[in-house]
């Protein structure tokens, strides 16, 4: 009587991305650290969004209601969450981020448990971080040039966009699920970290320069 041969518990590693024999396990899964970071930036953008959601609520309910981190005419998250532009899909906009930033986390908490997801399942993972950069984008311009404030839980919620839309930006073009050119892929391997620093850093500069006459007054 043949007896069966129960089926390996190893997993491949974060490169192999479903390939080879037809009976491996299909999707690539990622290293402990990305992992942590999705957890990390997830959690962060998370809690950014409930906070203002629930400053939101109560300046609906009392429109003399100042958040705490409303400190001075520049910093100042009252006057953000009274704009049009912090519902501008009918709903505050924190709601989305709740939502959103709890995929993220989902996604960290499952590769920690060493779980596979296939090709489609990160390019659309990286889909919606693109849509979220765009988004958050559009809402620094917003804040900085036509409602002239500056809201401190927004920022938070924007560096962690930043953060993780890189990293697995980083991730989908070194295991070969975006077509990159080799030299971007070595790139992606050694200075990841060089595009966060270098987006977050320009929207320093450009905080810093917007109310220039403020911060050094």
């Amino acid at each position: 009587m043949s007896k069966t041969t129960p089926a390996s518990d190893s997993l491949p590693s974060e490169h192999d991305h479903g390939g080879g024999d037809a009976d491996a396990p299909r999707g690539v899964g990622g290293s402990r650290a990305f992992a942590l970071l999705l957890v990390i930036t997830g959690a962060a953008g998370l809690l950014a969004a409930w906070v203002i959601t629930l400053d939101k609520f109560k300046l609906l309910e009392d429109p003399d209601f100042t958040p705490g981190c409303s400190l001075n005419p520049v910093v100042s998250c009252g006057n953000i969450m009274k704009s049009e532009q912090a519902s501008a899909f009918g709903f505050p906009n924190p709601m989305l981020g709740i939502a959103a930033y709890a995929v993220v986390i989902c996604v960290g908490m499952s590769l920690l448990a060493r779980a596979r997801f296939p090709r489609w399942y990160w390019l659309t993972l990286n889909a919606g971080m693109l849509f979220g950069v765009g988004f958050c984008t559009w809402l620094m311009y917003q804040s900085l040039y036509e409602i002239n404030s500056l809201c401190l839980w927004c920022c938070l919620a924007w560096v962690a966009t930043i953060v993780m839309f890189w990293y697995v930006t980083s991730f989908n073009v070194r295991n070969g699920l975006l077509p990159a050119p080799s030299w971007l892929r070595t790139f992606f391997s050694e200075f990841t970290w060089v595009l966060p620093v270098l987006h977050v850093g320009i929207i320093g500069m450009l905080i810093l320069t917007r109310w220039w006459d403020f911060w050094t007054s």
